[in-house]
């Protein structure tokens, strides 16, 4: 499973607490992923750039068609600045009409706590994930 390791963007001072944000994207059909991969790299380039930004990562698994991201930011506001900026904004209504399934997760950590690991993201992710019957 291709992944992008935690990157600090910016260091966070130790006694604050970040905001972090997972996701877990999957594409309506593989003939998909391609695009879908190389806009997302676009999008994880930007956030390395963003204001507030304190770490990213991107993982994908290509045969299945899921991208998963997970990032951690200053605050709520650096966070939303990010998601409503160019690229970012348009490639999110770009990849809309390729996109199956989406599902989006956000707590605080003390920054001390900082990278969050994939595997707490991932759990985080499932239980707010709605039960298929």
């Amino acid at each position: 499973m291709p992944e992008l390791s935690w990157t600090t963007v910016n260091p966070a001072a130790p006694a604050t607490e970040a905001v972090v944000m997972a996701s877990r994207l999957e594409v309506a059909s593989l003939r998909h992923v391609p695009r879908f991969f190389r806009l997302s790299l676009a999008s994880w380039r930007q956030a390395r750039r963003s204001r507030g930004a304190l770490g990213v990562s991107l993982m994908a698994q290509f045969g299945r068609g899921v991208f998963w991201t997970l990032s951690a930011w200053e605050s709520e506001e650096a966070l939303y600045a990010y998601a409503g900026a160019e690229p970012h904004r348009s490639i999110m209504k770009r990849l809309r009409p390729a996109t199956k399934d989406s599902h989006f997760v956000f707590w605080t950590v003390p920054a001390g706590r900082l990278p969050v690991s994939w595997e707490e993201a991932r759990d985080r992710l499932a239980q707010a994930r709605p039960r298929q019957p």
